[in-house]
């Protein structure tokens, strides 16, 4: 009998949710909340009942009885960096999700509502391969001054999903593979994937690896010093100008590589010609470097996310790395999908669900 599984992924301004029978996707819907309805609440753990009666009512819409499911599966939050994984929503997880550990998200109310919904029907809960995944090497965490600490946050879902894809596609287990993911999106990761294990990425949020639609990626260091100090910004100005105003929207004024695209091949736009070229160029020389982290020894080189759709921009970016590995390339990403085939590889006993675990010394 299929595994019936309830996926719930929120968002800043909505609930994506669906409804699995093993990995045959039965329903999915985008539950929006409008900004008068978030405003309300004066933290993200304060949403937690709003949404979950939303999810409930949803389901009660449709005549889904609640307890049909077998196991309800959450995005995982900011919380401690762990090795990759489905982790079982214990207490100590649902602590970390409710303080913001690494950070207030709505990605943290997942595990919660996760589990409560879970609870209340007596089956597992999950969360699966969080941004705050980290398998890094040891070698990788210096930066190069006893000061900052290299870490990573990355789209290790579908990193991990669309490698373990790749494998299962040409019959080899995912631990026995060299891989590189690249994922572009809104933000850009590269990661080295040897034999299961994400051993190097980037912090694709804050200020490491290629530049993205929306975040500037690695930047000299002492210009960005003298910016911090020069009186023209304030932090949280400066820190946009990274995160959120960098990359395309900082030279061209939108997040879109469609746009960016209309404006180089339709409009002759010089500007646009060239940041789509840097864009292509930093990605390249990132997959590069991750190979010399492999010792060139790379199955495949996968690229996937929503800018992988540009057949342009795939073919550029494999012309110029293509003589490292074989490429294929997996457009999108399907996030709700990834977590459910996180949850039936335990629900299954194909892998054992990992512990969360806050240190004793910090209880």
């Amino acid at each position: 009998m299929a595994i019936r599984s309830l996926i719930i992924n929120p968002g800043s301004t909505s609930t994506k949710i669906g409804i699995f029978e093993d990995e045959t996707l039965v329903m999915d819907e985008t539950l929006r909340h409008t900004t008068e309805e978030i405003g309300q609440f004066d933290s993200i753990i304060a949403q937690k009942d709003f949404r979950k009666n939303i999810i409930l009512s949803f389901l009660k819409s449709k005549n889904i009885d609640v307890k049909s499911f077998d196991v309800i599966v959450g995005r995982g939050g900011l919380v401690r960096p762990i090795p990759g994984g489905t982790y079982a929503v214990n207490d100590d997880l649902v602590h970390d999700l409710t303080i913001g550990y690494g950070g207030q998200h709505a990605s943290n109310l997942g595990g919660i509502l996760a589990r409560e919904i879970a609870d209340s029907i007596g089956v597992p809960s999950f969360i699966v391969d969080p941004v705050c995944t980290d398998e890094m090497a040891d070698v990788a965490r210096y930066s190069g001054t006893k000061l900052i600490k290299r870490t990573c946050i990355f789209h290790a879902l579908n990193q991990k999903a669309e490698a373990r894809r790749y494998a299962k596609e040409h019959g080899k287990k995912y631990e026995d593979l060299n891989l590189i993911v690249v994922h572009m999106g809104g933000g850009v990761s590269v990661g080295a994937h040897d034999h299961g294990r994400v051993v190097e990425v980037g912090n694709a949020l804050e200020g490491d690896g290629p530049m993205s639609p929306e975040r500037a990626g690695a930047v000299p260091a002492g210009p960005l010093i003298r910016l911090a100090y020069s009186g023209k910004y304030t932090e949280k100005e400066l820190y946009h100008e990274i995160v959120g105003g960098g990359g395309f929207n900082s030279y061209l004024g939108t997040n879109d590589m469609r746009e960016v695209s209309k404006m180089a091949d339709e409009e002759g736009n010089e500007e646009a010609k060239m940041v789509r070229e840097v864009f292509i160029y930093k990605i390249a020389k990132q997959i590069g470097a991750m190979a010399a982290v492999l010792d060139g020894k790379v199955d495949q080189i996968i690229l996937t996310g929503g800018i992988a759709y540009g057949k342009n921009i795939t073919d550029a970016i494999s012309k110029k790395v293509s003589f490292i590995a074989p490429i294929t390339v997996y457009p999108g990403e399907d996030e709700l999908l990834a977590l459910a085939q996180g949850a039936l590889r335990v629900m299954k006993g194909e892998e054992e669900a990992k512990t969360y675990k806050i240190p004793d010394d910090e209880r």
